[in-house]
């Protein structure tokens, strides 16, 4: 089957690496991501409330307000432009932007996220069972994720020493960044679609 028959999934991550990055940056970026930390750790308390609020509602009405899906949509944007700017990936500060709009506004010059939502016609029973859906998500997932660890490590003392990050471990960071928005964008309701187990 041709990449053209297959259908994209409704959210989307692209990311624009720099070829190098300063190797200050291996521990800069983590202090300076201080405020935006602070200000995701909010972002994240609300999404979960509006996240438990689209589940009620998805379920008794088969429907999920745009408004919701909207500042849904901003935290997951702000969430993963914060995790490429910690784990040294880019050298561009990420934006205070709180745009809560399902197509990225583009004020990243490096990181986009788009979403392609379903508002109305939702599938109530996945709806409601969304957790369980997701447990086979949660689980390679973490496996995975000890994986990332070593990866993000050799990356550290990579860009530390060469200024750069090898192609490969970066473009497996990239997907597991990719994967990881589409678990969380499937968990809070921006889509019906089951996320797929890829990084591409």
């Amino acid at each position: 089957m041709s990449d053209a028959a297959v259908p994209a999934y409704p959210v989307t991550f692209t990311f624009d690496p720099p070829e190098t990055i300063a190797r200050w940056r291996v521990i800069g970026n983590i202090i300076l991501a201080i405020p935006h930390l602070i200000v995701l750790s909010v972002l994240q308390f609300v999404a979960e409330i509006l996240g438990f609020v689209a589940w009620i509602l998805g379920v008794f009405t088969g429907r999920v307000p745009e408004g919701i899906l909207g500042f849904i949509a901003l935290y997951l944007r702000y969430n993963t432009r914060v995790t490429t700017y910690l784990l040294f990936l880019k050298e561009d500060y990420p934006p205070f932007s709180f745009d809560m709009t399902l197509a990225d506004p583009g004020d990243d010059p490096r990181v986009r996220v788009d979403f392609a939502p379903a508002i109305e016609n939702r599938n109530r029973l996945t709806i409601f069972f969304r957790l369980f859906l997701a447990i086979p998500q949660f689980i390679v997932l973490g496996l995975i994720s000890m994986v990332l660890g070593l990866v993000v490590v050799i990356g550290w003392f990579a860009v530390l020493i060469t200024g750069r990050w090898p192609s490969g471990l970066r473009n497996f960071v990239i997907g597991m960044t990719r994967w990881s928005l589409r678990v969380n964008s499937y968990l809070y309701l921006l889509t019906d679609d089951y996320p797929p187990f890829s990084t591409s």
